[in-house]
């Protein structure tokens, strides 16, 4: 199944906006997994167990895992997710942005060696090092375009000809020419409402990943109403920190899946 199709699915089956972000840092990791030698592993497994009804994406960012010397455990960990949560894609949050021959190498790097459904990049070097990547024609491409952090501003928030800003030139090309299978989505923060709901206007049901809300501060209300479709969906609003470190004792994972179903039940309030 492709990723557009796949994330439709767990949209409804699910009920669910959210996207759990999957950032595991050593230091925080609860103490009775740091000694293991697969404790990244074993506490992402906890989390996405506890988790994956719950959710419409996983999203494993890549730094984390490689920090640690941990890729073959993110491997793995994609492999889970796909044999015992099959229904929920998986999102390699990555975002790659290089020439078209090193693009070419990141893209076996996310589709064929971590198997992910679809991929974080950046639009800043234009097409030809996002092309890459539709040789893929079934995998989701997430592209970044109006980004949660603040100095996003610098570039992001530039006029262009036509008194356009650079994000909605972006948004219009990723949803439009650069979109040749229909598996494009973009990265547009919650910290940003108004912006969220230009770029909807823009992109029309293009899936929108949303990070900020949670430890970023972007209100989960102004996300969903700025954000839906007409459908009340498109959203993948990405929640990562305040789930994954809700508890620190050996109930982690209990912690985190309150964490987690209160954030996908205030989301659906705002959904209709």
């Amino acid at each position: 199944m492709d990723f557009r199709s796949k994330l439709a699915a767990v949209w409804q089956r699910h009920d669910s906006l959210l996207c759990v972000g999957l950032d595991p840092d050593i230091a925080r990791i609860p103490a009775h997994l740091k000694d293991r030698p697969d404790a990244v592993l074993a506490f992402c497994k906890g989390i996405v167990d506890a988790t994956a009804d719950l959710a419409c994406a996983f999203k494993p960012q890549i730094a984390y895992f490689a920090a640690a010397g941990a890729e073959d455990q993110l491997q793995d960990l994609i492999a889970y997710i796909h044999e015992r949560h099959p229904a929920v894609p998986v999102v390699l949050d990555a975002k790659r942005g290089d020439i078209g021959a090193t693009a070419q190498q990141y893209a076996r790097e996310a589709f064929e060696r971590f198997k992910a459904d679809a991929l974080t990049v950046n639009p800043y070097m234009g097409f030809d090092s996002v092309e890459p990547y539709l040789a893929y024609p079934d995998k989701g491409l997430i592209v970044l375009c109006r980004t949660s952090n603040p100095g996003g501003s610098d570039l992001q928030n530039l006029n262009i000809e036509g008194g356009r800003k650079l994000y909605q030139h972006v948004a219009a090309l990723v949803a439009g020419r650069w979109n040749l299978h229909g598996q494009n989505a973009l990265v547009v923060g919650a910290t940003f409402p108004q912006e969220l709901a230009e770029v909807r206007a823009i992109v029309g049901d293009l899936p929108l990943l949303v990070p900020g809300i949670g430890a970023q501060g972007g209100d989960v209300e102004a996300t969903v109403k700025a954000g839906r479709s007409a459908a009340g969906a498109g959203l993948m609003i990405s929640s990562s920190r305040a789930i994954l470190y809700a508890g620190k004792g050996e109930d982690f994972a209990d912690q985190a899946r309150q964490v987690a179903l209160a954030t996908r039940d205030e989301v659906n309030l705002y959904r209709s």
